[in-house]
């Protein structure tokens, strides 16, 4: 590298990582806060293991923390909220949250739950299962043959 090229790399000199952080995650932070993300990543940890299990947060906006969460947790939760706010804003550090909003929805499925029934086994047209069976045994043979019997179970 001749000495213009170095010049011309570090105009100004180094700078600072710090100088560069926010041009990195600009586009990161349009669609999710830092303080969203934090929630979002640490809401179990924020309000306790029992209320994680029965509740999601969704999007914090303009300092409203919106929850998806069953009818009678959302009445619980509205008269928890004061001290759930200052939970949420203790395990941030700042004041990030200043009311919630609920959102009723259907609860998570409960562990232990039984799961879900198999599909039904879908018959592949000839030309792609020869095209399955030319392929080498392995993780990508069994993907592409669950696609297929996906996309035939819909057209059937």
């Amino acid at each position: 590298m001749s000495r213009n090229e170095d010049e011309r790399r570090f105009f100004g000199g180094p700078r600072p990582l710090g100088a560069l952080i926010p041009a990195l995650t600009r586009q990161a932070f349009k669609r999710k806060s830092p303080a969203a993300a934090q929630i979002m990543a640490d809401w179990p940890a924020l309000v306790g293991p029992a209320l994680a299990a029965v509740t999601q947060p969704l999007r914090l906006t303009a300092g409203s923390l919106t929850i998806a969460c069953s009818g009678p947790i959302a009445l619980e939760l509205s008269h928890l909220a004061p001290e759930l706010v200052a939970r949420i804003n203790g395990g941030l550090g700042r004041v990030a949250v200043e009311r919630l909003r609920f959102v009723q929805t259907q609860p998570p499925a409960a562990k232990g739950a039984k799961p879900a029934l198999p599909p039904r086994p879908v018959a592949l047209p000839a030309r792609v299962a020869a095209n399955l069976e030319s392929l080498p045994t392995g993780d990508l043979r069994a993907a592409l043959e669950r696609l297929a019997r996906g996309v035939y179970r819909k057209q059937g």
